[in-house]
């Protein structure tokens, strides 16, 4: 698929680690991790650049990490995040598809290259699924703001962001059975409102960047498919 151009459309999925975790609730769920990967290489072989952001919360809550030191306990999280990458990246060449994994904290013996722009686009170019993995490689910011980050060092343009919810609400539906969904927010109405979506570093690198995002849930993994051609099943963010 391209938009028309002749170059196909580059996008960036963040996934939610404690997606990967599956019925299983911490870890690694296969039949969860090889369903993803499934899909990653049904988008990427529909003609996307697809590049891919994993958090860590399989692995490496907060909560659990909150006896530790902010920066100590954000390193670990990074270092989960590096598992992750390196597991999807190699249920996916299981699946058929071509797949790399650059990381801003490499691990070079397990296939984790250090990140770097060019390399990405190489790669994204090339048909490659790329995973970005150990965040920012700074403590105190998160995978979303690495999310956003990556995405605007490397052109992408548009940003997935799968949860566990199926769009942004003006409170948490699992507490307030009338919150109401946003189909679609600027930038600055998500600043304004304070909603936790995505951390403010996230949101503000994307407004800065005039890159859109869009939240949707991917607890079934193939909504991935779906949100590419219809952005109304989960809640856009763009405009000031």
């Amino acid at each position: 698929m391209d938009d028309g151009s002749g170059i196909a459309p580059r996008v960036l999925l963040k996934l939610s680690g404690e997606i990967l975790a599956g019925p299983a609730g911490s870890g690694f769920h296969r039949d969860t991790v090889f369903r993803i990967a499934e899909v990653l290489v049904e988008v990427a072989s529909a003609g996307y650049q697809l590049a891919v952001v994993s958090g860590g919360g399989n692995f490496a809550r907060g909560r659990e990490l909150s006896a530790f030191t902010r920066t100590r306990a954000d390193y670990i999280g990074m270092l989960a995040t590096v598992m992750n990458c390196l597991a999807v990246c190699d249920a996916v060449q299981k699946k058929g598809g071509k797949a790399a994994v650059l990381s801003a904290i490499p691990v070079p013996e397990a296939g984790a290259d250090l990140f770097a722009p060019t390399k990405a686009e190489e790669l994204l170019a090339s048909g490659f699924i790329v995973f970005y993995a150990g965040g920012t490689g700074n403590p105190l910011l998160s995978t979303d703001t690495a999310a956003a980050l990556r995405a605007a060092q490397t052109g992408c343009e548009i940003l997935y962001k799968g949860t566990k919810v199926d769009g942004i609400y003006d409170s948490d539906p699992k507490i307030n059975s009338d919150a109401t969904r946003f189909t679609e927010l600027s930038y600055n109405e998500v600043l304004r409102r304070d909603l936790k979506v995505m951390d403010a570093a996230a949101v503000a690198v994307a407004r800065d960047n005039q890159l859109p995002i869009v939240v949707f849930d991917i607890t079934d993994p193939y909504n991935f498919v779906r949100i590419l051609e219809n952005h109304s099943l989960g809640t856009i963010v763009k405009g000031e």
